[in-house]
């Protein structure tokens, strides 16, 4: 564990192997939001002959904020990390980047090219790109509003009920009943929290990010945007082939789901083995 002290943030990092490379390849760095380093153990076990690097985003996990800010923000994200890769010597890179973290690895090529080689951006959220964005933010504003009303179990329902629905939000969505934790095995009670980033308005600069197409396209980066074949047709399966269409490609499939990567530890696992497999070949 290394820490990168910033005016604004002590940015958290982990090196897996040694830098500069014993193989004479670029460092593989895996970023996520909200989700910190420790989501990507499974994975970077599957990639013990790279030097793998991991962080935990401004705020987040073992990551503390100096700037009085609670806002997750993909370009401030996009500076953090290349302050690091900058203060490790190891640019370029090749960077996996998933949800969020695949938003802040399209505004970090999008303002520093020169730092990644290959970018494979899996599953963006980035409702601002698909046809019904506009019910999307409303689908969005509901977990949140839900968040709010009645705590983080009455919120993650909801949220789960969002982002596993199928296709564009119609008026049969909103017009459920509200999601019931109890479906999805939590309890119904109000734990008292209002400041998780996934739930309440921290990350809405995420989702309602807007990808800089020119920037991305004309950049020396080889950026791949990737998606779970178990996704189907929900939010982030949608915003990535859309994502993919904006950039002039088709999304490239995954394995599993949008945790895909992921082990057991994380309460949601995938298939990590064979996403680990995946990669190699993509960035080969």
């Amino acid at each position: 564990m290394s820490t990168l002290e910033t005016p604004e943030a002590d940015l958290v990092y982990d090196v897996q192997g040694p830098l500069p490379t014993a193989d004479g390849r670029p460092p593989l760095f895996m970023i996520g939001q909200p989700m910190t380093a420790d989501g990507f153990r499974a994975l970077a076990s599957h990639f013990g002959d790279r030097t793998v690097v991991t962080y935990d985003p401004r705020g987040l996990g073992r990551s503390v904020r100096k700037d009085g800010s609670t806002v997750n923000d993909p370009e401030i994200q996009a500076r953090d990390v290349h302050a690091i890769i900058e203060a490790l010597g190891a640019g370029p890179v090749e960077m996996f980047a998933s949800s969020g973290g695949a938003v802040t690895a399209l505004a970090l090529v999008a303002a520093h090219p020169g730092d990644v080689t290959t970018l494979v951006a899996h599953e963006p959220p980035l409702t601002t790109v698909v046809p019904d964005a506009d019910a999307a933010e409303r689908a969005r504003i509901a977990v949140r509003e839900a968040y709010e009303a009645k705590g983080f179990f009455a919120g993650m329902a909801a949220f789960i009920a969002m982002t596993s629905w199928q296709g564009e939000f119609t008026d049969a969505y909103f017009a459920q009943p509200a999601a019931d934790p109890a479906a999805f095995g939590m309890p119904s009670g109000d734990d008292g929290t209002r400041s998780d980033p996934l739930l309440s308005d921290a990350s809405r600069p995420i989702t309602g990010y807007e990808p800089d197409v020119q920037a991305l396209t004309g950049a020396s980066t080889r950026v791949v945007i990737a998606v779970g074949e178990e996704t189907g047709d929900a939010l982030t399966g949608r915003t990535a082939r859309a994502t993919a269409a904006l950039l002039g490609q088709e999304a490239t499939v995954f394995p599993s789901h949008h945790g895909g990567f992921a082990g057991p530890e994380t309460g949601y696992p995938g298939k990590p083995e064979e996403f680990a497999a995946k990669l190699r070949e993509v960035l080969a």
